[in-house]
């Protein structure tokens, strides 16, 4: 049995190697636009399902996820532009937000046995100068993040508080994996990378 990451993310990558884990990484190449008024909740869910979907196969169990930042019952989304990025820190500086965290894993019995789960975690953000907002955007790292900042990162300098897993945040709900792959059928302990003596 091989684990296969369904996601490009650096930082769902990174989580797993964090883990010790030995796994393959297979981007799912799927739809991630919301629909018009769905939930966060349900979307990050349908869509960490997806990738977890498009790539399962037999012999192997698929981990997927996707990460919403929601500021004022408005989901915030990748930037498309230097602009919107320093338009959604300026919303988030000094105040509270949720990081809702899909993650799906997805065996094979016959076809596709799916199990999900969702996490959220609430990010209080310092208040931030415009030159702060100016210079992080610069750098370039909000650009690929939801919400336009990686906790992991130098974004982690505007968080005050975390109410919840830092690896929601971060988008890989860590404490649900081992439930789930236990529903498909394996264990996390199964994909340990052999420690050489």
């Amino acid at each position: 049995m091989r684990l296969v990451l369904a996601s490009g993310s650096p930082r769902r990558k990174q989580i797993l190697e964090t883990l010790g884990l030995s796994f393959e990484v297979v981007v799912a190449d799927v739809d991630e636009s919301r629909h018009p008024g769905e939930p966060a909740d349900d979307y990050v869910v349908r869509v960490a399902a997806a990738k977890a979907t498009k790539v399962a196969a037999p012999g192997s169990i698929v981990v997927a996820g996707d990460t919403a930042v929601v500021h004022e019952g408005k989901v915030l989304g990748k930037p498309g532009h230097p602009q919107e990025a320093r338009t959604m820190l300026r919303a988030l500086e000094g105040s509270v937000h949720e990081v809702f965290t899909g993650i799906a894993v997805a065996g094979w019995d016959d076809g596709v046995v799916l199990h999900t789960a969702l996490d959220v975690s609430g990010v209080e953000f310092l208040p931030l100068t415009d030159e702060e907002i100016r210079d992080y955007v610069e750098t370039g790292e909000p650009m690929d993040k939801a919400g336009s900042y990686a906790l992991q990162g130098l974004g982690g300098l505007f968080v005050q508080r975390i109410d919840g897993s830092p690896f929601t945040v971060i988008g890989l709900p860590v404490h649900l994996l081992p439930r789930l792959l236990a529903a498909a059928g394996a264990s996390l302990a199964s994909f340990k990378t052999q420690d050489k003596h």
